[in-house]
């Protein structure tokens, strides 16, 4: 039995891809659509029926790291014979031959198989428009690096994301104050009055979501958010068909302590933004309780996009469902220095002014 899935058209044999804007499968060759539950059977071809039961966070099985040793594996395409070499992870990807994109059957077996996906709504001519706006109106960035940009790889990559669903308990102590300023005669007078607030509830989360691939960096993940969620439909083969994608190789139980976090740092502005009519307002002592809840893996879609500029590659991320671009950029020191001084010349003349007046 073939280790890898190859959806092709069945009018003409070609190699059939999901269409980010029609949301079908599509034939470059014959224009042909398909609707992605009309191949159904193609993704349940030597898969089992079981589901993943992840109703808290004790679930054993997404529980356990899934990691690379280092070699790699090999497989046959199926339309050219050519040889596809990948690492442990790959769970989606082309030949370098013919280019028919290649899926990777045993990544999705039992308990690797996603529940949900999110299927791209965006193309790479958009990941690529992003980019140049992502440019556009950057005071510092070296004019050599806008004229002479060449990208060096745009890649479509459906990333393993965990969902967290979690709710809630807080109780939250403030030192408040509120300050009040007067003048009588030739004095002035500030009065400070301090304030115990407390605030206590509870908060639940819903989908929080932490990348469960070691390749891509946290905070890149992190700054792309957020998905809708409303989108997400049921997980099969067929929407990877033309882009790449890896199983999850960093933990549920791994990448719990990291969404905790960010589910208490939440909690806590949350509860804060509800303190109103104060100077200041510190929290001195902060108690959140989170009830463990359901985890779910799922696929969502992310444009890697890379630029290099003096040997340097510069990395950018781009939601594949909402467009939303981010991505660091390099700076023109000199630009910079001539910036900073502009601005000091003119609060020195500024000031001379001020002081002339005076």
């Amino acid at each position: 039995m073939s280790e890898t899935l190859e959806y092709k058209c069945p009018c003409c044999g070609g190699a059939i891809v999901f269409d980010s804007r029609s949301q079908k499968l599509k034939c470059p060759y014959c224009d042909t659509e398909f609707e992605v539950d009309a191949l159904r059977e193609y993704s349940s071809h030597g898969e089992t029926d079981e589901e993943p039961e992840w109703d808290s966070m004790q679930v054993e099985r997404p529980s356990e790291r899934l990691e690379a040793d280092g070699t790699l594996d090999a497989y046959q395409c199926e339309s050219c014979g050519g040889e596809i070499v990948a690492d442990a992870n790959t769970a989606a990807t082309s030949c370098p031959y013919c280019g028919n994109p290649v899926i990777v059957k045993k990544q999705f077996e039992g308990m690797l198989r996603p529940e949900l996906v999110i299927p791209f709504k965006l193309d790479k001519k958009q990941a690529e428009q992003n980019l140049k706006e992502h440019l556009r109106g950057k005071a510092l960035l070296p004019k050599i690096f806008k004229t002479e940009n060449r990208i060096r790889e745009v890649k479509g990559l459906y990333v393993p994301f965990w969902l967290y669903d979690s709710d809630a308990e807080a109780d939250i102590r403030c030192h408040a104050t509120r300050v009040r300023n007067w003048r009588s005669g030739d004095y002035e007078y500030t009065e400070t009055a301090h304030f115990l607030v407390t605030r206590s509830g509870e908060i639940s989360f819903d989908e929080v979501p932490a990348d469960g691939s070691e390749k891509m960096p946290d905070d890149l993940m992190e700054s792309i958010e957020p998905f809708r969620y409303e989108d997400a439909v049921e997980f099969q083969t067929a929407y990877l068909a033309g882009y790449y994608a890896d199983r999850y190789d960093v933990s549920a139980k791994e990448c719990a302590q990291r969404t905790n976090e960010r589910m208490r740092q939440s909690t806590e502005r949350a509860f804060l933004n509800t303190i109103h009519g104060y100077t200041t307002c510190l929290p001195q002592h902060t108690d959140i309780r989170l009830c463990q809840g359901r985890i779910r893996y799922a696929f969502l879609p992310v444009w890697v996009l890379s630029t290099k500029y003096r040997d340097q590659v510069y990395t950018f991320a781009m939601n594949g469902q909402t467009g939303k671009f981010v991505g660091d950029l390099p700076a023109d020191k000199g630009r910079a220095a001539g910036i900073a001084a502009g601005v000091f010349a003119a609060a020195f003349a500024l000031t001379f002014l001020l002081l002339g007046l005076l």
